[in-house]
């Protein structure tokens, strides 16, 4: 699916168009769902990364992220962890207030679309002038609650996120804000014990 020496050059940048086109083109649900799991999938890639953005990709993957169908958010989200870590990409979405999109999908039911909205925080939090952005109060509660999860997954990113993209005072604050809080932050309902 990466399309790892079946597109060389030229090739690569038309076929990617074209599934764009396609994405863009088609009435079918079904057809967009698979068409931006191909996307995504080409995300990891870093030979597509140019021609991906060219094609103007990361705005897609934004666009997917406001949409009700889970999978389309999934795999929107999905790639735009991947791209995120260009930094022509990550420019993108913080120009673009992408910010407050992902942060959203830490709310989903869906583990790894919360997983992959946590590594696109931690990717755009490199970009210093916009790490405070990234690491609001209300994200950090959220990376709290995640650092109790039961997902042994959940909880190792979220502690991650919280040791590389946070100050120490930073998160101190944040578990005292949250200590006798039994609210939850961005709808995430605390893990079951």
């Amino acid at each position: 699916m990466s399309g790892r020496g079946r597109f060389p050059g030229p090739d690569r940048f038309e076929y990617l168009q074209a599934l764009v086109t396609e994405f863009q083109d088609t009435d079918s649900s079904e057809a967009r769902e698979q068409v931006l799991a191909n996307l995504a999938n080409f995300s990891y890639d870093p030979r597509n990364m140019e021609d991906l953005l060219r094609l103007q990709v990361t705005e897609l993957f934004l666009d997917m992220l406001t949409e009700e169908s889970e999978n389309l958010v999934e795999f929107g989200i999905g790639g735009l962890c991947n791209l995120s870590v260009v930094p022509a990409c990550r420019d993108q979405v913080l120009q673009s207030d992408g910010v407050a999109l992902v942060t959203g999908c830490l709310s989903s039911r869906r583990e790894e679309t919360v997983l992959s909205a946590i590594g696109t925080l931690m990717n755009l939090a490199t970009a210093a002038a916009w790490r405070d952005r990234v690491t609001d109060p209300a994200v950090l509660h959220c990376m709290l609650r995640f650092s109790l999860s039961q997902s042994a997954r959940l909880r190792g990113l979220a502690c991650v996120f919280l040791q590389d993209c946070c100050s120490p005072a930073q998160v101190e604050r944040a578990q005292r804000e949250l200590q006798g809080n039994s609210q939850t932050a961005l709808g995430i309902p605390l893990p079951q014990s």
